[in-house]
């Protein structure tokens, strides 16, 4: 057993659709009378991908067999179980209102089968989850302030978070500020993936959006030290995915990753697997990862999950209820 699998574990940072393994999507196109597209997987329990453009596209045919509610609700369940199992207590989803549109699918049953997984898991293993609605940079910014709309119009209980994901070093984030002033007035939590496949500028032009407390990734920062000083001054947490981040090239190695180094520095630090089935991972091997190949002590490993609880997006009543759990109360 590993060292780490005693620890409670808690994830700020996996798009939902990237949750999907090959065999629930095949059995989700089965489902719904949906071809595979061709190219889609290597073998029969690996997406295929070159590099991170082309991961992109993988990941958007992997979606567009997603079609129901249905889909949704097994996806965010099999994946929720499957993380309670490695003794995680608290993840935050990122869904796609885009995705599910451009299938078809209503905002309400999109979000309506999301809950359900969540509800469901919770009932069996008694994990929380909830939603963060993500906008997608590279659909433009008119797309992404109609899906600030779009999700405070829901008015959804669960989604609690609002952030953009994408091409980073095509789209730069200042444009989307209104997209993100929306989000943030309304009250939803801010993160935005930045300093993953573009450097530390990328982090830098990141903090200047409205209500933004997180950044997705960020790890380039380690390129500027007073951006990293800056960082861990006003207490920026990010959403670090060492697996995915050396499997997309964003560093060569985990000896290379800053995580550690990030750590050392004083940034607030969380874990996260990004798209599990995409890369070999799940966020308990995450923290496998940290401890065995970052040799990072499980005390610090108890305190990711602290961060993790502290910059969560949920009301904090919620996470009162995580703690009451984790403590026996």
């Amino acid at each position: 057993m590993s060292a780490t699998a005693g620890i409670p574990k808690a994830e700020l940072h996996v798009h939902l659709e990237g949750t999907a393994r090959p065999a629930l999507v095949r059995r989700i196109a089965e489902r719904n009378g949906v071809a595979l597209p061709a190219g889609l997987f290597a073998d029969d329990d690996t997406f295929a991908w070159r590099d991170f453009l082309d991961f992109l596209r993988s990941y958007d045919l992997a979606a567009s067999i997603i079609r129901t509610g249905e889909d949704y609700r097994d996806i965010t369940y099999e994946y929720l179980r499957d993380c309670a199992r490695e003794g995680a207590v608290y993840v935050e989803l990122i869904a796609s209102l885009d995705h599910g549109a451009a299938v078809g699918l209503p905002d309400d049953e999109h979000l309506a089968g999301i809950a359900q997984g969540i509800d469901d898991a919770h009932a069996e293993t008694g994990i929380v989850g909830r939603i963060i609605s993500s906008c997608v940079r590279n659909f433009g910014v008119e797309a992404a302030e109609a899906v600030a709309e779009r999700t405070l119009a829901l008015d959804h209980p669960y989604v609690v978070g609002f952030n953009m994901a994408g091409d980073e070093a095509g789209y730069p984030p200042g444009p989307y500020a209104r997209a993100f002033a929306m989000a943030a007035e309304a009250g939803l939590g801010c993160s935005v993936h930045a300093g993953e496949h573009a450097g530390a500028e990328s982090v830098r032009q990141a903090l200047g959006l409205p209500g933004l407390t997180r950044i997705s990734h960020g790890v380039r920062a380690i390129e500027d030290p007073a951006l990293v000083a800056e960082l861990a001054g006003r207490g920026i947490v990010l959403e670090v995915c060492p697996t995915s981040n050396v499997a997309l090239g964003v560093f060569p190695s985990y000896e290379a990753h800053p995580l550690a180094r990030l750590h050392e520095a004083g940034v607030t630090i969380t874990l996260g697997s990004d798209d599990p089935p995409y890369f070999a991972t799940s966020i308990g091997h995450e923290y496998e990862v940290a401890h065995e190949r970052f040799g990072l002590d499980l005390d610090t490993l108890r305190g990711f999950t602290e961060n993790a609880l502290d910059a969560a997006f949920s009301p904090r009543e919620v996470i009162a209820g995580v703690r009451r759990r984790l403590t026996g109360g």
